[in-house]
């Protein structure tokens, strides 16, 4: 297990520094330049600029500047917002993304598998179609659509006694929970519809196993033959989505934070990626990249904690 976790570490080196040139080569092959936009600029003023961001070298040059500031940690200079560092920025984002995005995880996991796990004990009933329908209308309705819904019931509809919407409709609040609710709703109904729908599959044919008929064959009860041996090999599948759920929901929720004014990850990227702030955007890759490099590790190393026939 040591030498497989440290070889997949080894590898996440090469991997972070591929996903890197890659996305350094095509920000810098997109027409125009971080300061084209500032009409006033003179053109000593722009000199200027471009000898203080080492845009006036060439890109191979500019490529290793970078790649040394990042070997120590510093993700460079913003050339948007005027005296912040890439650092800063995402130091000021990144609680916000991982207060809706990481809290919504748990709960969608819970919810998840205990709804998968009830249709397929109750295959064909109304829970079960109940499970599957809540799972299409995740899967197929865009959060871009389900968001403002959620806002328009919870916020619009629904009144208090004073007059006031029972959330509110945006806005972050200095993190007050009444404003992650929402949010954190339309993850959760988001991934809750496709862990549901992975356990449920993979309870189904866990079931119809032979090592589960042995288990009822001896007289286990059945909440034993569940719960105690059919859940752990069941989770296998679900175990694998984490991964993606986890980086999509923390950093790559860009219409969750847009449809809800929340000035995180998603945002940032977005505002770096029109304004060709080259270093924020690629700051924000280099944590997303290094962000699922370990949670697949992570993801890897719990299936043997599930499955004992796994060895590493």
């Amino acid at each position: 297990m040591l030498r497989y976790t440290l070889r997949r570490a080894l590898w996440a080196i090469p991997t972070l520094l591929g996903v890197i040139t890659a996305c350094y080569l095509l920000l810098h092959a997109t027409p125009g330049g971080p300061f084209d936009s500032e009409k006033q600029l003179s053109a000593a003023a722009l000199a200027n600029l471009e000898m203080k961001y080492h845009l006036g070298e060439p890109l191979w040059r500019q490529y290793l500047h970078y790649l040394g500031a990042l070997a120590q940690g510093d993700l460079g200079p913003s050339y948007r917002y005027v005296d912040w560092s890439v650092n800063d920025l995402v130091a000021k984002a990144l609680p916000v993304s991982i207060g809706v995005g990481g809290a919504s995880i748990p709960i969608a996991l819970v919810l998840g598998v205990l709804l998968g796990v009830a249709a397929a004990v109750q295959r064909d009933r109304w829970i079960d179609r109940l499970v599957m329908l809540l799972g299409n209308v995740g899967n197929v309705v865009p959060p871009f659509v389900l968001g403002p819904v959620l806002v328009w019931i919870f916020a619009i509809v629904l009144k208090t006694r004073e007059g006031h919407g029972w959330l509110p409709a945006g806005g972050w609040g200095d993190g007050a929970w009444t404003y992650r609710l929402l949010p954190i709703a339309l993850l959760v109904v988001i991934n809750v519809a496709t862990i549901a729908r992975v356990m449920r599959a993979s309870m189904i044919e866990v079931l119809s196993s032979p090592f589960i008929r042995t288990a009822r064959a001896k007289g286990l009860p059945p909440r034993i033959v569940l719960w105690r041996h059919a859940l752990k090999p069941a989770l296998i599948p679900v175990v694998s989505l984490l991964g993606a759920i986890s980086i999509s929901s923390i950093t790559a929720a860009v219409v969750t934070e847009s449809v809800f004014s929340l000035p995180g990850l998603g945002q940032l990227v977005v505002n770096g990626a029109i304004n060709r702030d080259y270093t924020l955007v690629l700051g924000i890759v280099v944590l997303t990249t290094a962000a699922a490099v370990l949670f697949n590790l992570l993801v890897d190393l719990a299936y043997a904690l599930l499955d004992p026939r796994i060895r590493y």
